[in-house]
């Protein structure tokens, strides 16, 4: 098992940064991906950027692309999700996961924190 915590989501002016964390304990070791999504009433969670936690290798959805930075504190058992030029349609719930070695989806997710941002 692995429990993810989310911190960092506020509210924000259009063009404004936010920095949002997530911290694993557990089973840490076994975690091969990690990945941030959001999800906004009515509509489906959708992937916004993840990260290979032995190499590094990162992937971002087309719409976050060059504003939005994934990276990892592998001592510290935690990821963040750098934040800039921030816009309106960015507004959500935004959660972290984690996958292990050797599975196909995400199976474990933290609370979520939301991020909204104003026009």
């Amino acid at each position: 098992q692995v429990q993810l915590v989310e911190s960092g989501g506020g509210m924000v002016q259009a063009g404004g940064s936010l920095r949002l964390s997530c911290a694993a304990s557990g089973r840490t070791s076994d975690i091969a991906q990690w990945g941030w999504f959001r999800q906004v009433p009515g509509k489906e969670r959708e992937f916004v950027a993840r990260i290979n936690w032995s190499s590094g290798n990162t992937d971002y959805t087309d719409s976050v692309e060059g504003r939005f930075t994934i990276s990892r504190d592998n001592a510290k058992n935690a990821i963040y999700l750098q934040m800039n030029n921030l816009k309106p349609e960015d507004t959500a719930i935004y959660s972290c996961g984690a996958r292990f070695f050797g599975a196909f989806n995400y199976d474990y997710w933290g609370q979520g924190t939301q991020v909204t941002v104003s026009s």
